[in-house]
């Protein structure tokens, strides 16, 4: 018997998660995608390229959306996630999310692995070669932390929750960003910006967090986590309360017995943005 999509996932995740621990702390070659705060570096380049290597060896006809591919390209996300719904089995890959973090040495970043069929996330990865914590999820069969079940955390009102939030690109975004935190921060026991969506969303599904919203985010930061939030029995949406899929970018993730306090106080805080 083959090896199972799970399998494979874990495997290209750890293999390249090996590759992310190695070269942690050394001196790395950093670009600039589209801004001083959008960097690639050769590590990425070469994490992708060994999980792609290892999904084509086991699934040769499977479509891959991988961050650092669409980077390199001319398309926009939106088209390119749009040409991979062709095929019916597409990997959703972020070779390291939390670039900037891995550049600077901020021990927060991870390997994002995901499998849609037909446009539905089936598995999801989320690896942390730093702590050697790895989260799988399989829809249907629950959320698991290096092999044990996990859920999420039973926090019932904004002001008992550990909330994440995160910053994307562009002066305007920014700036959105920050009016809504100034609407929102207080309404929370804590607030926190780690820097990497994939590992924020794991950490919902394992109960070290209550919610997570980001703006301006794509489908390799989302895909792997979203799955894991939902098999760990959370709630996943965008920023409004409407249903998530791989085309939503303003997105909000919880616990799920916060989500609609936590919807109504985002839709008050982007009223007049």
């Amino acid at each position: 018997m083959g090896l199972t999509f799970l399998d494979v996932a874990v495997e290209a995740a750890r293999r390249a998660g090996e590759l992310i621990r190695e070269k942690a702390y050394q001196t790395k070659q950093v670009k600039q995608k589209t801004s001083a705060s959008d960097l690639v570096t050769e590590v990425d380049q070469r994490s992708e390229e060994i999980i792609q290597e290892i999904i084509l060896r086991h699934f040769p006809d499977h479509a891959i959306l991988g961050e650092e591919g669409v980077a390199a390209g001319d398309k926009t996300v939106d088209e390119v996630w749009e040409e991979s719904r062709q095929h019916e089995y597409v990997w959703i890959v972020d070779p390291i999310d939390g670039t900037s973090n891995f550049v600077h040495g901020f021990p927060f970043f991870c390997v994002s692995i995901a499998l849609a069929k037909n446009g539905e996330v089936i598995t999801g990865v989320v690896y942390d070669p730093m702590r050697d914590e790895l989260f799988t999820a399989e829809k249907g069969k629950g959320a698991y932390l290096n092999g044990k079940p996990i859920r999420v955390s039973g926090e019932e009102t904004l002001a008992e929750s550990m909330m994440a939030t995160g910053f994307s690109n562009g002066q305007r975004r920014v700036e959105q960003q920050l009016r809504m935190l100034l609407r929102t921060a207080s309404r929370f026991r804590s607030l926190r910006n780690g820097g990497a969506a994939a590992l924020h969303l794991a950490y919902i599904a394992a109960g070290r967090l209550t919610g997570y919203w980001e703006l301006g985010l794509n489908p390799w930061d989302l895909a792997a986590g979203v799955l894991l939030v939902k098999e760990a029995g959370g709630e996943v949406t965008d920023t409004w309360g409407r249903p998530f899929d791989l085309t939503v970018r303003n997105m909000l993730a919880t616990n799920g017995k916060v989500h609609r306090e936590m919807v109504e106080l985002l839709q008050e805080s982007l009223a007049d943005l």
